[in-house]
């Protein structure tokens, strides 16, 4: 194993990088879509309080057991609980990003692509057609070798950011797209504010519609905000084993949970202010790839502002998809003594021919889980995000609760937060909450596919 740890060069660019970890193509589209469709600012309202209850509780549990050891996932249970199964939990989360971030590498491809489509006016000839969007769109998707060419350059650019290390690669380059996204989103939210009826798609997203509130609604907003903050997949806990013992981890973490939040919201005023303002269907599937290209072409300047969109999402995708190889490049370096050239390359390969298994599965002949009734790329995004994710969560919250520690846990978290005063009973009460809820989540989806019955429908 290697004896010199690799370091953030700043608590800013710390923060940033595991933002960026954070901020994904869910921030995008998918927070602002379930918002609209579930009760606007009443589900905001429930959704903030989830982040704050159970989000912030297992970021803090990730920092505190990376930078306790040192270590990522695997090496990091087991120098906490020796001699025991407990590494299992970091060898769940190592696995759980080896899946993600090959389908993740197919649709960070896709939005290669769009890039492309967008520069070379492409969009023009979909104005107001959201059907010839979305035959585009499928067509290319269901191709053999086009997806796969933009994937492999999508994850040529991943492996290239992480060989270059933690501060000569992801540090640094969380750095600069960091504000980069911030900026562009604010620009595109300004604009589609600027638009006539824009302000519908404001009152779509954040006015309070309590009787859209359903008991199902809830259970969304608990999910989403566990998934959102990349939890569960050790990614938390690898960023965190690069930490000195000054940050504060509390102050890091509500500052993560705070820009991942706000680029949400961003997200939903610069989207659906457009959506609204050209009379689109806000309820479209596939919003960014079909119903996006098919609005951008209908405002002046057009081609800027739907290619400033997709680098925009093209950076949010490449900020988590780094963040998740680390996890496995970490793993080699860590437990196996590989040189990080050598592991980020030779898995980052790996992945990228798993992911094309995923990407041909959607139309280009080769499906290995048809047997299933879906496509391999679904199977993996479903056993990533319904199982593999909250089972990680879940267990490190318990890992904390019942085999490491709270007063262990405490010891370590007061470290760099000068005097500040930590309630061991509300950590007990917020982790169990935590593991409570997501243990939930997934008892409910084992019973809706075993037997039919949902707890909360």
């Amino acid at each position: 194993m290697s004896n010199q740890r690799e370091q953030w060069g700043s608590k800013l660019g710390f923060i940033l990088a595991a933002s960026g970890s954070a901020v994904g193509i869910g921030n995008i589209w998918k927070f602002p879509h379930m918002a609209g469709q579930n009760g606007g600012a009443a589900f905001t309202l429930v959704y903030l309080a989830c982040i704050f209850v159970v989000g912030l509780s297992l970021v803090i549990a990730e920092f505190v057991i990376g930078r306790r050891t040192q270590l990522s996932p695997v090496g990091a249970f087991e120098k906490l609980a020796p001699g025991t199964n407990w590494k299992w939990v970091g060898f769940l989360g190592v696995a759980s990003a080896f899946v993600i971030l090959s389908f993740y590498g197919v649709v960070g491809g896709w939005i290669m692509k769009y890039i492309i489509i967008s520069v070379t006016g492409g969009f023009k000839e979909l104005a107001g057609d959201p059907a010839a969007a979305s035959s585009v769109f499928n067509n290319f998707i269901n191709g053999t070798w086009s997806p796969i060419f933009f994937q492999v350059i999508f994850m040529t650019v991943c492996i290239w950011v992480i060989v270059n290390g933690v501060k000569g690669g992801i540090e640094k380059w969380s750095k600069i797209m960091m504000p980069l996204i911030i900026i562009l989103l604010g620009a595109l939210a300004v604009r589609g504010m600027t638009l006539p009826g824009g302000m519908e798609g404001i009152s779509f997203l954040f006015k309070p519609r309590f009787e859209d509130l359903t008991a199902s609604s809830v259970v969304l907003a608990l999910g989403h905000s566990f998934f959102t903050l990349s939890l569960g997949m050790g990614t938390m806990i690898t960023y965190g084993s690069y930490l000195g013992r000054k940050q504060n981890l509390l102050n890091s973490a509500l500052w993560v949970i705070a820009l991942d939040t706000a680029i949400a919201m961003l997200a939903g005023i610069a989207i659906f202010t457009m959506v609204f303002a050209l009379g689109a269907n806000p309820e479209a599937g596939n919003g960014i790839f079909v119903v996006l290209p098919s609005v951008f072409p209908q405002l002046p300047g057009g081609t800027v502002w739907g290619t400033l969109f997709f680098v925009l999402l093209f950076m949010a995708a490449l900020t988590s998809a780094i963040s998740i190889l680390e996890v496995v490049t970490a793993y080699f370096i860590d437990q196996k003594g590989w040189t990080r050239k050598k592991a980020t390359i030779q898995f980052g390969l790996v992945i990228t021919i798993v992911g094309a298994f995923c990407s041909f599965s959607m139309g280009g002949g080769i499906n290995i889980t048809e047997f299933l009734g879906m496509s391999f790329f679904d199977f993996m995004d479903y056993l990533s995000s319904k199982y593999m994710l909250p089972i990680g969560g879940m267990l490190t919250a318990i890992f904390v609760l019942k085999k490491w520690g709270v007063d262990h846990f405490i010891e370590e978290l007061k470290i760099g937060m000068d005097k500040s005063i930590v309630s061991k009973e509300i950590i007990i009460v917020l982790l169990g909450i935590a593991a409570t809820v997501v243990g939930f989540i997934i008892i409910n989806e084992v019973l809706d596919i075993a037997f039919g019955i949902k707890l909360i429908q």
